[in-house]
């Protein structure tokens, strides 16, 4: 036996260079048989796309670290400025582990929210989705997204928002401002956490018809001071961190809503009952086919939206009206002015003529937003190839129009970083 493999072992060793050589020949024939077969069938060779110019930064992080450094609001960042001044308002990096376009052309970030769904779609990073929920309108796209906004746009009516909305808003306001008046007067307060609590009671009130000051509104406050840490952290989801602690507090707040939510149904099952809560969660309960899933997302990201942006806006209106008697004064006579109407008709309560009377506070409001940038840029995804200004912008790239440089552009408005709200009162001039 052991003469036999030797044997056929000697003669595969024999062979061995003459198997290699046919084996090299048929693939030397069969490579240059393709060549020839592409020479002949050569497509058309792909233009290569004109990117906006850049720089890809570090592997994986790419710029990311750079671009979310921290600067005042009322600047774009150093980032900002160097990569405008070197490459133009529009340029390619690498930011949050994507090919990235960066706009601070205002043509440009006009075009992208114009072409929403067409062009380019919401594309957050997948944290956000994680502690906000796979339905927050942060994270759908499409039908998905149009339906939470309708449901949302359509609880908002103008019709609520001047006969509920502007009475509930007022109300709060009287409530934060008499517990500024203790009896021995000199009231201290920080304006930061004064609108905080405000706009989430105000919010707390209308989605879920919560009254401020009850001990289950402030358990909520809370827990959504915790959730809040955690969304603007790093998505480290271990022990101890801000992310993991947020992700514990999403389920304390989603726990309230949900019991909440059985409450409600309990109370529209019964018979010849009828449910006074005129909130967005009996809205979505009534007026919607949305899951249990669905409803929680849609009020945890509603909650979250609307209280962020209001509360900021409220905190730097405040801080830019100090440093602006002038503008202090000008609201004030406003405001005696329509009190002083309202005793003439003899009414108590703030209407919707008074409101559209509030043309200078409007204009302080604008001014806020602009200067101040509460949403400082977008996260989008170029669904479909697009061309604007000699550049291409491939599909599946990530573009992220930034608002705050539009808002500070110099050539769009006259000492951009100067807090100055009669320039909108001439803006309404020139568009007359």
């Amino acid at each position: 036996m052991g003469a036999m493999m030797a044997s056929i072992t000697s003669e595969v060793l024999f062979f061995l260079p003459f198997i290699l050589l046919a084996l090299l020949t048929f693939y030397t024939a069969t490579v240059a048989q393709c060549h020839g077969a592409r020479r002949w069938r050569r497509p058309t060779k792909k233009k290569r796309p004109n990117l906006p110019p850049g720089a890809p930064g570090w592997p994986l992080v790419g710029e990311t670290f750079g671009y979310l450094r921290p600067h005042p609001a009322t600047s774009v960042g150093r980032f900002m400025e160097q990569h405008v001044a070197r490459y133009g308002k529009i340029y390619r990096s690498s930011l949050f582990g994507e090919r990235t376009v960066v706009s601070a052309d205002a043509g440009l970030n006009r075009y992208i929210l114009q072409n929403e769904g067409r062009l380019f779609e919401c594309s957050y990073p997948r944290s956000i989705g994680g502690i906000l929920g796979k339905w927050s309108m942060l994270v759908l796209v499409g039908d998905a997204h149009r339906e939470m906004r309708a449901i949302s746009l359509n609880f908002l009516s103008s019709v609520r928002l001047r006969a509920v909305l502007l009475p509930e808003v007022e109300r709060h306001t009287l409530l934060v401002l008499r517990s500024w008046c203790p009896p021995s007067g000199g009231a201290c307060f920080s304006a930061q956490h004064e609108a905080k609590k405000f706009t989430f009671n105000l919010m707390a009130k209308n989605i879920m018809s919560m009254d401020p000051g009850e001990e289950e509104t402030e358990r909520l406050r809370l827990e959504y001071i915790t959730f809040m840490k955690g969304v603007v952290s790093a998505p480290l989801n271990f022990p101890g961190t801000a992310y993991w602690k947020a992700l514990k507090s999403r389920a304390s707040i989603l726990g309230v809503i949900e019991r909440k939510m059985e409450d409600r149904l309990q109370k529209m099952s019964k018979e010849n009952s009828s449910v006074e809560e005129d909130d967005l969660l009996g809205w979505a309960l009534k007026q919607s086919n949305l899951s249990k899933e669905q409803i929680l997302d849609l009020l945890l990201s509603l909650l979250f939206a609307g209280h962020e942006t209001s509360s900021m806006a409220l905190a730097l209106a405040i801080f830019f009206l100090e440093g602006c008697p002038k503008a202090v004064q000008e609201l004030r006579e406003e405001h005696l002015e329509i009190a002083r109407r309202q005793r003439l008709r003899g009414a108590s309560k703030l209407s919707w003529e008074d409101y559209k009377e509030m043309v200078f506070t409007q204009c302080v409001i604008n001014e806020t937003l602009r200067l101040g940038n509460v949403v400082r840029f977008l996260h989008r995804k170029v669904i479909r190839d697009v061309h604007y200004n000699g550049y291409d912008i491939p599909r599946g790239w990530k573009i992220l129009p930034v608002l705050a440089a539009v808002h500070l552009d110099s050539s769009l408005y006259e000492d951009p970083n100067q807090f100055n709200p009669w320039r909108w009162k001439n803006l309404e001039k020139e568009h007359a």
